[in-house]
């Protein structure tokens, strides 16, 4: 695939991508933007690409399939764990308009890339932090998505859900859905994707 528009199609017709608003900031998000310049020619291909470290940005098929099980909305607060490049950040800020997106990433250069990826953009939802633990000054979020895989679930991330809230985790080769609904969690489980580990 060579562009973006081309991707977007790609991921229409495989039925992975339903939803208007998450079709529409794929649509606003260029994937070319959030890549390595090396890599730059595989932009629109539908699988994962290194950004250094040993870290990725995942496939576009993951990504999409991750945004749908959150299902953000416009007036989101959104926790964005392992945020990498900040495809994923961007995607969601573009979807909580009114909201806002809290990035945090672990590794100082991948901050950096990720911070100058976003200057290509006018968003100004977004706030990323270095660290490897919930950022300060926020305490619950409406919902969580974690681009790294787990061992298990992490007690943190589900104290830190709001009531009626969702989280979206990798945890070792699954991807599961975790909802808060009236103080009662249930999850969903989806087999057969690969991550790089959650530091």
């Amino acid at each position: 695939m060579r562009s973006n528009d081309e991707l977007i199609d790609y991921l229409k017709a495989i039925g992975v991508l339903k939803t208007t608003a998450i079709i529409e900031a794929f649509k606003a998000i260029d994937r070319g933007d959030f890549v390595r310049d090396r890599y730059r020619d595989e932009a629109y291909e539908n699988y994962p690409l290194p950004i250094g470290n040993s870290q990725t940005i995942s496939q576009p098929y993951t990504v999409a399939f991750m945004l749908e099980l959150l299902q953000p909305e416009e007036d989101s607060l959104i926790l964005d764990v392992g945020c990498g490049s900040c495809y994923t950040t961007a995607l969601l800020a573009k979807i909580a308009k009114r909201g806002k997106v809290i990035g945090t990433e672990i590794d100082k250069e991948l901050v950096e890339f990720c911070k100058n990826n976003l200057n290509k953009y006018n968003l100004n939802n977004i706030e990323i932090y270095h660290v490897n633990k919930l950022p300060p000054s926020y305490g619950e979020f409406d919902r969580i998505l974690v681009s790294a895989s787990a061992e298990k679930l992490p007690q943190e991330l589900l104290s830190a859900l709001k009531d009626n809230s969702r989280m979206v985790i990798p945890i070792q080769t699954s991807i599961f859905l975790i909802k808060k609904t009236h103080g009662k969690i249930t999850t969903q489980e989806h087999y057969g994707f690969a991550f790089v580990k959650l530091r």
